[in-house]
């Protein structure tokens, strides 16, 4: 599946990507809120799988009324736990670890953050997980989902649209990197995607992705060491990050890791 080959549907403040797989369809939801959330529904057989919730209201309401017409039979929570006011009465899934991070965790202290910035407007109610899974194999809806628990939450691979879901990934966007030893992880993991060949890389704050988009993000994680290790302090590796990599968004992202490259 081309990451271009989906069917555009304008809504009154978000847009979504339909993609077609015969049996499966993806409904990428492109918010188009302040931190640019994506939310992914995988529908089968007249049932859906939501993975992840949108965060403002004005969000969840249109996205509830996109799906009036279909069986929402779970949601997968693993990076954003707020919005829990979005379809409330629906089975929510999480591993132990994810839910922690969004009640407790460095997700909660992000959802604190988002109130502070966005006030009224972000529903920053948590969602309560009804499920707790683990890694393997999950069955909802009649679709079968492969979780991989990471350090804060989980991935989710998708076999039969043979695509994967992660938290970050953006080839022309900069991203939170906590330090060359995250940085090697996230390059471990890219490459882990490009040998197993997915079609889709689907993640929390991008359209849907390619593995020439992973190439893009490895190269430059392994460029973002070289710069750390040249520059003395955090204003001057942003400089020359800025500078090699003029037309990136997500500066607030550069910002968050410069501090972590030179706490």
């Amino acid at each position: 599946m081309n990451k271009n080959t989906y069917k555009a549907v304008k809504l009154a403040k978000g847009e979504m990507h339909i993609y077609d797989f015969g049996t499966v369809r993806l409904h990428a939801y492109k918010t188009n809120d302040f931190i640019d959330d994506e939310v992914f529904i995988v529908e089968k057989d007249g049932k859906a799988v939501i993975i992840e919730s949108p965060c403002f209201f004005d969000n969840n309401q249109e996205l509830t009324e996109y799906l009036k017409d279909v069986e929402v039979a779970g949601m997968l929570i693993a990076y954003h736990g707020a919005g829990a006011t979005f379809l409330p009465d629906v089975p929510k899934y999480a591993t132990q670890n994810a839910a922690a991070y969004s009640e407790n965790g460095g997700g909660k202290a992000l959802i604190d953050q988002f109130t502070g910035a966005f006030g009224e407007i972000f529903d920053s109610s948590v969602h309560k997980i009804t499920h707790v899974i683990g890694e393997g194999k999950v069955t909802i809806g009649g679709i079968d989902f492969i979780i991989k628990q990471t350090a804060e939450a989980f991935d989710i691979e998708i076999p039969e649209i043979n695509a994967v879901y992660t938290h970050m990934l953006g080839h022309d966007c900069h991203s939170i990197v906590a330090g060359t030893g995250h940085a090697d992880a996230m390059i471990t993991e890219l490459k882990s995607y490009i040998e197993k060949g997915y079609d889709l890389i689907l993640t929390s704050h991008y359209t849907p992705e390619d593995l020439k988009d992973a190439e893009t993000k490895i190269a430059y994680l392994e460029n973002l060491k070289r710069i750390a290790a040249t520059c003395q302090d955090a204003d001057a590796f942003k400089a020359e990050v800025g500078r090699q990599y003029p037309q990136y968004s997500g500066r607030n992202y550069l910002d968050m890791t410069a501090g972590f490259f030179f706490a």
